[in-house]
């Protein structure tokens, strides 16, 4: 793993040219242009608030921004997923060259979701600041959350993306996981509201398995340490570093794991595509 990290920072420069044409070609022919990156998530919020909040009756104070703070990172969980699943095969003119590494097309669609990320973030920002929501100390933690993040997406997106040139069944089922791990994770829902207690043990044992859990908690208790529900400051908690730490760590044998998945697929890969 270590030697194909040192052959993807021999071509950094072919890494940013990628990155940069992804960016472009995403909303090329479009009047807003990049600003549907803010737009997107701003527009799923309110489509999320209007469903959870006025249909369902939530009642968490300034329930949008806990919304918005869950959305932005899992917008780039899951479109870094979908998308780099069929990376390798919507970039077949490259792979079939023959000094092309292969690795770089998966960890483009990483970094350009990242980047997505990152444009969203003003408008969580301004949230902030309209409803006065000051983060504590814990907003130093955040870029550690990021690089959790990119890891364990990465090394997901890495695996799928050599498997999914084999098996291109798994493209199609993808969708449908990726909806049932959104209602898995703390997003629409806030944990204390939950009450696992109540519920089957296997319904905890899952939730606790589940490495977005612990990287959307990290989320909103750096930016809403200090927001209150029905006068309670139900986010200034700790952060969760026992969890994050077992994220981290299973990231990393992850990330081993799909480079070494990937090198042992990635031979077959003009022949298949």
């Amino acid at each position: 793993m270590l030697n194909s990290i040192r052959e993807l920072y021999r071509y950094r420069a072919l890494i940013v040219v990628l990155v940069s044409r992804d960016l472009k070609a995403r909303y090329r022919g479009s009047v807003l242009g990049f600003m549907w990156s803010m737009l997107n998530p701003f527009l799923m919020m309110l489509v999320y608030w209007l469903v959870f909040s006025i249909y369902l009756r939530n009642g968490m104070e300034h329930y949008h921004v806990y919304l918005f703070c869950g959305l932005l990172p899992w917008l780039w969980f899951s479109a870094s997923l979908l998308e780099g699943c069929g990376s390798i095969i919507s970039g077949a003119n490259l792979v079939k060259k023959v000094m092309f590494p292969a690795e770089i097309l998966p960890l483009v669609v990483v970094i350009s979701n990242l980047i997505h990320f990152c444009f969203g973030l003003p408008i969580l920002a301004g949230f902030l600041i309209i409803y006065r929501i000051i983060p504590g100390l814990n907003i130093l933690v955040f870029p550690l959350i990021i690089v959790i993040q990119f890891v364990f997406t990465f090394g997901l997106v890495l695996a799928l993306s050599a498997l999914s040139v084999h098996l291109r069944d798994i493209q199609q089922i993808l969708t449908n996981i990726v909806t049932l791990w959104f209602f898995m994770s703390p997003i629409v829902y806030n944990l204390s509201d939950l009450n696992l207690a109540s519920k089957p043990a296997i319904l905890s044992i899952i939730m606790n398995l589940n490495p977005m859990k612990h990287i959307m908690e990290s989320y909103h208790r750096i930016f809403l340490q200090n927001m209150t529900d029905r006068g309670s400051e139900i986010f200034n908690l700790p952060i969760p570093w026992l969890g994050l730490g077992a994220v981290l760590g299973f990231s990393v044998i992850l990330l081993m794991v799909s480079w070494r998945v990937f090198n042992r697929l990635k031979t077959g890969f003009s022949e298949e595509i």
